[in-house]
């Protein structure tokens, strides 16, 4: 399955590039560079992936459900911790004692939120919007990840307005970074 499509079947893509990463990850030995390199790609990837839906799909679930409110605020509070877990990770190298415990408490964090939006949200959403709102959606987070930051700024807004005003400056600064070190290169 590629990118494309409504917004339910590009955030599962994603979700799926995310978990293999983490797969990746967890089947090299502890304290292996690659590890830290696929960290920082996957921090890449969820960050991208987070804004996107802060900035759009939780927006359609205040909309669409019933007690979407309440739905939208638990996975913006799901996505600042994971934020956090992620800023703690970034100053960490493979070799770090924390780092392990710190990519591990990540991957427990990301999962759990998965499996609840594929499992509980998704379909609901399905259920409520029309399918050509869902394909409208599946357009607008694709992109906006193109211009989401890549590095986790937990202290940044994450509702409308503010995320949608900031977070394109925020992107060119962070892929400005990433160019100039190298990170989120793989190979």
């Amino acid at each position: 399955m590629g990118h494309g499509g409504d917004v339910i079947q590009e955030l599962t893509v994603d979700h799926r590039e995310v978990e293999e990463m983490f797969a990746q990850i967890e089947a090299l030995p502890n304290g292996d560079k690659r590890r830290k390199d696929l960290a920082d790609q996957a921090t890449i990837e969820l960050v991208r992936h987070s804004v996107a839906e802060e900035m759009y799909l939780y927006p359609a679930v205040r909309r669409y459900l019933p007690e979407g409110d309440a739905i939208a605020d638990r996975e913006i509070e799901d996505h600042a911790q994971a934020e956090r877990t992620m800023k703690e990770l970034e100053g960490l190298g493979a070799d770090d004692p924390l780092f392990d415990q710190v990519v591990g408490r990540l991957m427990r964090e990301i999962r759990s939120h998965l499996a609840d939006e594929e499992q509980n949200l998704f379909p609901r959403l399905r259920q409520t919007a029309t399918p050509d709102d869902l394909e409208r959606l599946g357009e607008r987070v694709r992109t906006a990840k193109k211009t989401a930051p890549t590095r986790p700024h937990p202290s940044m807004p994450d509702t409308p307005p503010a995320n949608k005003l900031l977070g394109p400056g925020a992107g060119m600064v962070d892929r400005l970074r990433d160019a100039l070190s190298g990170r989120g290169k793989t190979g």
